[in-house]
């Protein structure tokens, strides 16, 4: 499966830090500039980009336009501390989203899910679970049985796709919390637990004899196709 390559922009190296090991850890390839000089030179083979509008040297508006006359066909998200609507309307006069700052990871991470769904760059192959038909890119679960998709929570939809990425693989509790949550895994906590139990109502044919999600005792869990 090809992954899905993002330019992002982003002159802060906190935000910058941040966003981009979260994005690759939900499998995203990441190209981050500081500034927006060589942005066209990078957009090469990038399938969607995010700009920072407040940049040094070119702003993200002057950035975002030259990238639409350079590849009009790759999808750009502005990010930007600015809240006014003249803002907005003249940066959705070129780009395809625009999200103000602050704003979670998650939501960010949705957004360009949306935008890649509909520039069509983001079709998939599904990984067969099971019962189960799994499309990650496109953010989707489906019940082959029945034929009905599978609405996940964020939380779940992440913990499932780690697992996933790793099939077959048995993973300990700390191992999965740690990288869903991005904090350290304390004895004894029953967060990871409860979002488990709550996910196998979903995906299991029979929640009480899980066929999907194996319980590795003393260790973890594991999926298997």
């Amino acid at each position: 499966m090809k992954t899905t390559t993002l330019l992002y922009v982003e002159d802060d190296p906190e935000i910058g830090t941040l966003v981009s090991r979260y994005l690759r850890e939900r499998g995203f390839e990441v190209k981050w500039l500081r500034s927006g000089e060589d942005a066209g030179a990078f957009a090469e083979g990038c399938d969607l980009a995010v700009l920072d509008i407040m940049l040094p040297g070119l702003d993200g508006f002057t950035v975002g336009r030259r990238l639409k006359k350079l590849a009009p066909q790759m999808p750009i998200l502005l990010l930007s501390a600015r809240t006014s609507i003249d803002d907005k309307l003249q940066g959705l006069e070129f780009a395809d989203d625009y999200l103000t700052k602050p704003f979670h990871p998650e939501e960010l991470e949705a957004r360009i899910r949306v935008l890649l769904r509909r520039f069509g760059t983001f079709a998939s192959e599904p990984v067969a679970i099971k019962h189960l038909l799994f499309y990650e890119n496109e953010n989707r679960l489906v019940n082959r049985d029945t034929g009905e998709e599978i609405v996940l929570t964020g939380k779940q939809f992440q913990i499932f796709t780690y697992m996933v990425r790793h099939l077959g693989q048995i993973l300990t509790k700390e191992q999965i919390f740690e990288a869903v949550w991005g904090e350290p895994y304390l004895e004894g906590d029953k967060t990871l637990m409860v979002h488990i139990r709550h996910l196998r109502e979903k995906v299991e044919r029979d929640p009480n004899v899980p066929e999907v999600i194996e319980t590795v005792r003393g260790i973890g869990y594991r999926v298997r196709a």
